[in-house]
């Protein structure tokens, strides 16, 4: 019964904070979000005395909000300038979207009252798809305007977003296809990219192939090609160059290390004697049995087989529209193989587990100097497309 009671305060609280923050958002002129709210609870349970309140706040909300927005399509509409056409659209727009989630609620009855809800509809669709057609000529004339006048590319991406949103609102008009291409293509920068080796040691193929592979650093510009085989035709606002300024790889080595270990092992049991020699008994008259210990010792040969190899590099970035470099970053990246493997001399019980396990290994053959600069890379990979993929160049 308590628990019946607590659940019964706790869902009571709930309504009314609920009921209290669609009040508040009626209040404040947020109509739209107090019309979320109290639909969001009547789609639920439109008849619940509870949610009585809710018809309430949403018929004062919806009245109140399409008065205000009617007032504002009205006084932009008088302004009668063309840039207001796509605020006045989505306005319609949402006008009519509203009275579409609240169709589905109706009648929506007030008992104390003895009345349905009352929401005045109208049909938008005629002022929606006459502010389309006007906003899409306005839309396309302005597109066109600033293809016929652009000067720079920014002019050319603006004309671009123009007609990706007609598209959008009016697939198909007139020449809008069409017209995007060629905004989007004149809107494009491109940037060349080059790698340069100023070292005595050869890039491995493989190495410098995954460096030009642009498609998988996960580059998200929409207005930025990289080229990694320049085409004679394009005209390249930015270059990017990867200087390998210093590839090192050091000697194979082995280095041995000898180790002495010893250990107390237990080697049978003797019978537990007391000082006089005798054996000694338990309570019960049993003779008492002790481990027998003795020291083992063995020697212990590790080797270490080892190599190194660091790559210092340098990526720059070059505006060529005036031969000034942008930016600079360094790079480098190190990898070094190492490989243990041990025999020994004596008793190997003497030695501990983790040195155990090497004496199952053996030599291995060392990675050659080109592997090694593919290795070390990898790393060298990983930072450059964290450079790319987030590098702006306006």
């Amino acid at each position: 019964m308590k628990k019946i009671l607590l659940f019964s305060i706790i869902t009571l609280l709930v309504a009314c904070s609920g009921v209290k923050k669609t009040s508040e958002a009626l209040n404040s002129g947020n109509y739209v979000s107090a019309m979320n709210r109290a639909i969001k609870n009547l789609a639920e349970n439109k008849t619940k005395k509870g949610n009585q309140t809710y018809i309430i706040l949403l018929e004062d909300a919806f009245a109140k909000n399409t008065q205000r927005e009617q007032s504002e399509i009205s006084f932009l509409q008088n302004d009668g300038n063309p840039a207001n056409l796509e605020t006045i659209y989505n306005k319609y727009l949402q006008l009519k979207e509203i009275q579409q989630r609240i169709r589905p609620l109706l009648p929506l009855t007030l008992y104390e009252e003895g009345r349905d809800a009352r929401f005045s509809f109208v049909n938008y669709d005629a002022k929606i798809l006459n502010t389309k057609d006007d906003l899409s000529e306005h839309l396309y004339n302005n597109a066109l305007g600033l293809l016929s006048s652009a000067r720079t590319k920014a002019d050319y991406r603006a004309a671009y977003d123009d007609l990706n949103y007609l598209q959008e609102i009016n697939p198909g008009y007139k020449a809008t296809v069409a017209k995007m291409d060629e905004a989007y293509n004149k809107g494009l920068e491109f940037v060349r990219v080059e790698i340069a080796n100023q070292t005595e040691q050869i890039i491995p193929e493989r190495l410098e192939n995954e460096l030009l592979d642009f498609n998988a650093f996960g580059i998200d510009n929409f207005w930025l090609q990289y080229h990694t085989n320049p085409l004679s035709n394009v005209k390249y606002d930015y270059a990017m160059n990867l200087d390998f300024m210093e590839i090192n790889v050091s000697p194979e080595r082995v280095n041995e290390t000898q180790i002495i270990k010893e250990r107390q092992i237990k080697d049978g049991w003797e019978y537990l004697l007391d000082r006089n020699g005798n054996v000694v008994k338990d309570s019960l008259g049993n003779k008492i049995k002790v481990d027998k210990m003795r020291t083992v010792t063995c020697k212990f040969f590790q080797f270490t087989q080892s190599k190194s190899a660091q790559i210092g590099a340098k990526v720059r970035f070059t505006d060529l529209r005036n031969g000034q470099e942008i930016n600079a970053y360094p790079l480098s990246s190190q990898f070094v193989f190492e490989h243990i493997f041990a025999n020994f001399q004596g008793d190997k019980r003497a030695l501990e587990d983790d040195l155990l396990v090497y004496l199952n290994a053996r030599e291995v053959p060392f990675p050659s100097n080109e592997q090694m600069v593919y290795d070390a890379g990898e790393d060298l990979k990983t930072r450059l497309k964290g450079i790319v993929s987030k590098y702006q160049f306006n």
